[in-house]
């Protein structure tokens, strides 16, 4: 009864060392290139650059490439970020003015006003004229 109090929980431990091994390597990505080999760390996205030497191999982290990726991602997303703000602001900024430049219905209306009486008070002076002329014939003549 002992030895399965001591067996079950080693057998459980060498299956949580295996599955961190297994994940262990299939975290990072060989591949050959022209001086060597490239790593890839799958999970943070580091490079490294590696070369055989005396049968091992050798890698060399390539943080700057990561960090000025880095740096150049975040400087696009603060001014992504700079950008969606400005045309919101834009965008309420002339929405408020087209609405304030329209004109109220009450404002309408008079400016309507406005123009009926206008039209009808030429046209009263174009009967005017007309009765003038003698009814239009002179008119008609005077165009041919």
């Amino acid at each position: 009864m002992r030895l399965q109090h001591i067996l079950i929980p080693a057998a459980l431990i060498s299956l949580v060392a295996a599955s961190a091994s297994s994940e262990e390597t299939d975290r990072y990505r060989l591949e050959k290139s022209a001086n060597g080999y490239v790593r890839m760390d799958t999970q943070t996205g580091a490079m490294s650059i590696c070369e055989e030497r005396s049968g091992q191999l050798v890698c060399k982290v390539a943080a700057d490439e990561r960090a000025a990726f880095q740096d150049e991602i975040d400087r696009l997303q603060t001014s992504m970020k700079a950008m969606d703000e400005r045309v919101t602001k834009l965008e309420n900024s002339l929405s408020a003015r087209l609405e304030s430049k329209l004109p109220s219905e009450e404002d309408f209306n008079k400016t309507m006003s406005y123009m009926e009486r206008f039209l009808k008070g030429f046209m009263g002076i174009v009967k005017e004229m007309d009765k003038d002329n003698g009814g239009g014939a002179q008119l008609n003549s005077q165009k041919t």
